[in-house]
This record gives structure tokens, C-alpha cells and sequence, in this order.
């Protein structure tokens, strides 16, 4: 069947285009874009009034499979990616098994191919099991299909590891994804040092817990020629340092969660435990750093972070919680409401940080809506204002701090592939 996408107001970064254009999607791939196209014979899909971007792609989230499926399953997360509009998605390996072999890659594959509703991509993990201490199987998950690798939600430590770590990378041209954090530093803490946690009496993380580490990846990427990305960054020092090394010409990406730059440690209370993500929520001058990080493209992507868990997990004393926010359904409504229209960043620089660049980090031929690639479309009303409930969210984790948020920016249709995954509210059967 094809589908003709009328009247919408296509942004595509990559190709320059920002104006109103139809798209003919058949056998699953862009096969006409132009002015006027009839309409006979085909599934209509009327976007007037609504912008059409290629699929958002996110390439920061945990799906929880295998091993914690009563948190997330690669069903439920990927609904969620689709009703937030993420046609691709890439996850991280801090599952258990941790992804540290082929054969974990290959079983992340397959149910992918099986209950996926979008695109699955799979990182695989610096050091096997997470523990820091030696490098995983990396030739063998490459061949298997990784994009990238990463310990995320851990820092291996030891120098020694990282350095053959990132040599591993540049052998496999592959970017190295660095989870910052000195855990010397940040132990036992759950928000950040200052204010917040001398208010509350928490165990405070400080700064340099994150943008030390940074400073040290940072100076690997150099020495080795490689690539890395900085994760989730949250801290003013880190942003200058990523400048900084972008200045020098480095292989050097980043990504900011919406969380980091929308909201600040003000808020935490001891009642709140959806509140608590690692890296922890700064202050103000760090938002404002992210932000201006943010305009000035020293920020490169927008991803989410998302790591939904299970009320059990949340429901007890802030110190005892686990860190993390469910964030795939909200990342466009939040950081369209708070970077386009609070502070009047181009609505084509938003689109970009969540379609092409993160599509060249990871190397992707996707981000784009060109004739001859796969339709990979996101349709979203602008004027749409409503309120986040996180008890509509189709993943598993309700686990996020903007419940009962007003937002703009509703995601209406997403398309993956060619087939309606999601229309106006509803998730369609594979």
C-alpha cells in the first residue's frame, strides 16, 4: 500500500528543507517528494498544519531485556519510542547478562525483530559485566552488530582499560560512549552537592564527580584518535571542557537529557523520589551552560536517558531509590516547549539534534528524508497543548518528575519503515 503524507511542512536539517511538501511512501521507502500530489489510490494522511520530520532517533535508552523485564521489555520500550515519536532507538548494555557477547547481541537482535515496534540498535559494553576489570568480546559484538560501546551507568576506573578500550574503538570506527562519574567521589551520594542536599540532608554528588572524568576521556579521545561521546552532561565545567576539546579539533560529541536542562536541584525534595537520576540534577548556572551549550552547538544531541523503573524501585527513602527518569515519550513536548518556545531556539536546530546528528554519531544512513531511503517519519502537531500523565505512558516506567507538565508539541503519527506504528494516541499492531 502506499501513503501520501499531504500539506505538511517537512523539516529535513540535513537537506536544507523547511517548507510545505507531499511525500509518497511505497513498499516501505520515500519514493516521491513534491508540491501537489494526487491523491488517487493511495492512504491518505492529511499533516496540514503540522510539521513532518524524519523519525526522531535516540541513542541513549535502557530497555531493560534481558533480565529486568518486570521494569521494561523491548515491547514496552519501544511503544514508548513510538508514541514519543523515536523511530530508532539504541540501548545500552547494563542489562543481565550484561551485553558483553555476541551472543547477548544476538538475543537483543532477534527479539527485537520479533516484538520491536521501531528500530533496535544494540551498544555493547566496554568491560565484561560491567565490573571495570577487562575488556569485553568487542571484535565479536561489532560482528554481530553493535554501534557503538559503553558502561553507562558505570566508569571504568582504571586508565589502562580505557585507553585499549578506546584503541578498540578507533579499530572498529566506532564511537566510545562515556558514562562520567568518579565514583571515589560520588559514593553513597544521590543529589547534588550544595544547596539541595544541605536543605534536605542527602548525601550530595559534587561536580567534579562528572567533569573529571570528562577531562580525562577528553585527553583519551586525543592521545588515541578516537571517538567519543560524552553522555548525559550536567555540569558548566564539563560543557567548557567539551568546547574546549571541540575547539581542538577532536572526535568529540555529547548529549544532554531534556531532564538537565529543564529542570534544577530546587526542586528535590525527600518525598520525591522521581526526581533522582545519575547525574543529578544541577543548578541553575549549569542549565543555563547546557543551554547556551545548546545554541551555540557545543551540545550535540538531545537524548533521553530513558531508564524506566518499577514502583517498588522508587517508592521507598530518597537514599535507598534508584536513579533514573522514564523520558521517551516526553523528550519532544519538553525540550520543544522549553528550547523553541521559552527560549527561541529554531524549531530546524531541535530536528537536528534528534534526527541527523544523532544518526553521524552513531553511522546510520538514517536522519533524513531523501527519495530511496527507508520512510522513517514523524508527524507532530505544534499547536497541540496537553498535559503529561504519566499513567497513559506505554512503558512500564511511570517513573517521571513532569507528571501533570502543560506542553506543546503532540506527536500524532510515527512511521517506521513505511507502516504506521502510532497514530493519534495508539499504538497499531505489528
Amino acid at each position: 500500500m502506499e501513503i501520501l503524507i499531504k500539506n505538511g511542512r517537512v523539516i529535513d536539517p540535513k537537506n536544507n528543507i523547511n517548507e510545505k511538501l507531499d511525500i509518497v511512501i511505497k513498499d516501505g521507502i520515500i519514493s516521491r517528494i513534491g508540491k501537489n500530489l494526487k491523491e488517487e489510490g493511495r492512504n491518505i494522511i492529511n499533516a496540514d498544519k503540522m510539521i513532518v520530520t524524519p523519525g526522531f532517533i535516540d541513542i541513549h535508552v535502557h530497555l531493560r531485556e534481558p533480565g529486568f523485564e518486570y521494569k521494561e521489555t523491548i515491547e514496552t520500550g519501544t511503544m514508548a519510542a513510538a508514541a514519543g515519536g523515536f523511530t530508532t532507538v539504541a540501548c545500552m548494555p547494563n542489562t543481565k547478562p550484561v551485553v558483553h557477547s555476541k551472543e547477548i547481541v544476538k538475543y537483543i537482535k532477534e527479539k527485537s525483530k520479533r516484538t520491536g515496534y521501531v528500530n533496535v540498535l544494540i551498544i555493547g559494553s566496554i568491560t565484561k559485566g560491567l565490573e571495570g576489570k577487562s575488556i569485553s568480546d568487542i571484535n565479536e559484538m561489532v560482528e554481530e552488530g553493535i554501534v557503538a560501546i559503553s558502561d553507562d551507568g558505570k566508569t571504568p576506573m582504571d586508565n589502562e582499560i580505557m585507553i585499549k578500550a578506546f584503541k578498540e574503538a578507533k579499530k572498529y570506527n566506532i564511537p566510545l560512549i562515556s558514562h562520567c562519574e568518579e565514583h571515589n567521589l560520588s559514593n553513597g551520594g544521590s543529589i547534588n552537592l550544595g544547596r539541595a542536599s544541605e536543605r534536605t540532608g542527602i548525601k550530595g554528588i559534587p561536580s567534579a564527580a562528572e567533569y573529571l572524568i570528562v577531562k580525562r576521556d577528553i585527553e583519551l579521545c586525543e592521545a588515541t584518535l578516537s571517538k567519543l561521546h560524552v553522555a548525559h552532561v550536567s555540569t558548566k565545567e564539563s560543557v567548557e571542557l567539551i568546547r574546549r576539546g571541540k575547539l581542538k579539533g577532536l572526535n568529540l560529541t555529547c548529549e544532554v537529557a531534556p531532564h538537565h536542562f529543564i529542570l534544577t536541584d530546587d526542586i528535590i525534595s525527600l518525598k520525591d523520589t522521581y526526581t533522582k537520576v545519575n547525574p543529578p540534577l544541577r543548578t541553575s548556572k549549569d542549565v543555563e551552560a547546557i543551554i547556551e551549550g545548546i545554541f551555540d552547538g557545543t551540545i550535540d544531541i538531545i537524548a533521553t536517558d530513558h531508564a524506566p523503573h518499577d514502583e517498588d524501585s522508587k517508592k521507598v527513602e530518597y537514599s535507598r531509590a534508584v536513579f533514573g527518569i522514564s523520558g521517551l515519550e516526553t523528550a519532544f513536548s519538553l525540550s520543544y516547549t522549553e528550547l523553541v518556545l521559552n527560549r527561541n531556539l529554531p524549531i530546524d536546530r531541535l530536528v537536528e539534534m534528534l534526527t541527523v546528528k544523532p544518526a553521524e554519531i552513531i553511522g546510520i544512513d538514517k536522519g533524513s528524508i531523501e527519495i530511496g531511503k527507508s520512510a522513517d517519519i514523524t508527524i507532530v502537531d505544534l499547536n497541540r497543548e496537553y498535559t503529561i500523565d504519566s499513567r497513559q505512558f506505554y512503558s512500564k516506567g511511570k517513573n517521571t518528575p513532569f507528571n501533570g507538565r502543560k506542553v506543546k508539541g503532540k506527536v500524532i503519527y510515527t512511521i517506521v519503515g513505511g507502516k504506521v506504528i502510532y497514530e493519534k494516541g495508539e499504538i497499531r499492531c505489528l
